[in-house]
């Protein structure tokens, strides 16, 4: 393996900005990469600087996800778009049961941006990545000109290992079956609201930002029955639970009063007018496994650190219309309905 030349001259990053030399292909994209992106994220293959990473995997079913972070502002209470793009991706991989592997980052830059906002977008992907014991193994970088971007964009692909005897798809939820959620609902959401609006409550509500693999894993070894994961990013548990709905032909019914908020979050979305079931949440995970399962499978997601407050919130049912109902806590029953616009927008 060849050792990547350094540049003598030293990347300004505390007062410089990006230009579109550094799309351009020449020396100052090398610089940029050399002596930010891979200063930072550096491993083994990252550093060979390939346009492209080659390794080993062992036999099994393998899993691909790719998703595109845009989300405003970039630095929110409990993390930022850096964070964001492991932890998004990490996670869409492990919803199929699989163990993450590898991530592949590519980024548009605007002209003007701050290369110090830049390293600290940086720096807390590197953080992210090595929490989840996963490596950027390869990226690409684009400049576009000032006014024809927001900042940053950043797009994630990860390709991971599903383990033998696993089966988990979107398609799979049976009549009967239990649907478990593993935490409280819209923090995320409500959290960049918040800092976009400047807007101050008596509580700090942080994103729930995280990566969910270990906790998949520890459900996937306990109870390997497990139908459906998904996590419920945009359009929140309301719009998701319609997606795995519409995909395995079933209805489901809710719990209004089983369905874990925090006060906080509740609080702010009523004085907003907002719904806690349509908000995003990029820490939580909902789970469709076979009744006898559930309690079982309760018990390792409250044993984990990110499933402490899960909870069995509702049932699959036979409806030919897909519908996904909820008993109100007054005793009432509504339909919970898609998402037919956006509630916040560029929120993930």
């Amino acid at each position: 393996m060849t050792t990547r030349k350094r540049f003598p001259l030293p990347l300004n990053i505390q007062d410089g900005v990006v230009d579109m030399a550094h799309g351009s292909g020449g020396r100052a994209m090398a610089q940029l990469i050399d002596q930010l992106f891979i200063k930072h994220l550096d491993n083994r293959l990252l550093r060979q600087g390939n346009d492209q990473a080659c390794f080993s995997v062992a036999a099994g079913r393998m899993v691909m996800s790719t998703d595109g972070h845009v989300i405003s502002p970039l630095f929110f209470p409990g993390g930022d778009i850096g964070s964001l793009a492991i932890h998004g991706t990490v996670n869409d991989v492990a919803m199929s049961g699989a163990q993450p592997l590898y991530l592949a980052a590519g980024f548009i830059l605007e002209e003007g941006f701050p290369l110090v906002d830049l390293e600290r977008v940086v720096i807390s992907m590197a953080a992210a990545a090595k929490a989840a014991e996963v490596a950027v193994v390869t990226g690409d970088t684009k400049v576009v000109e000032r006014g024809k971007g927001d900042g940053i964009f950043i797009t994630t692909t990860g390709v991971g290992r599903v383990p033998d005897g696993v089966n988990i798809s979107g398609d799979l939820a049976q009549p009967g079956d239990a649907i478990l959620l593993s935490g409280t609902l819209g923090d995320h959401g409500v959290a960049v609201m918040s800092s976009r609006e400047n807007l101050e409550f008596e509580t700090q509500i942080e994103s729930d930002s995280a990566a969910l693999h270990t906790l998949v894993a520890d459900m996937v070894a306990a109870v390997p029955s497990i139908h459906c994961l998904r996590d419920p990013t945009r359009g929140g548990l309301a719009t998701t639970l319609n997606e795995l709905a519409l995909q395995s032909q079933v209805g489901m019914r809710l719990e209004e009063r089983a369905i874990p908020v925090q006060p906080a979050v509740s609080a702010a979305c009523e004085l907003l007018g907002l719904d806690p079931l349509y908000i995003a949440n990029e820490g939580k995970l909902i789970a469709i496994c076979p009744a006898e399962k559930a309690a079982q499978l309760l018990a390792v997601m409250r044993a984990h650190p990110l499933g402490q407050q899960a909870a069995i919130i509702g049932n699959v049912v036979e409806d030919p219309n897909s519908f996904v109902q909820m008993e109100t806590a007054f005793g009432g029953s509504r339909i919970v309905d898609w998402l037919a616009g956006e509630q916040l927008p560029r929120i993930c």
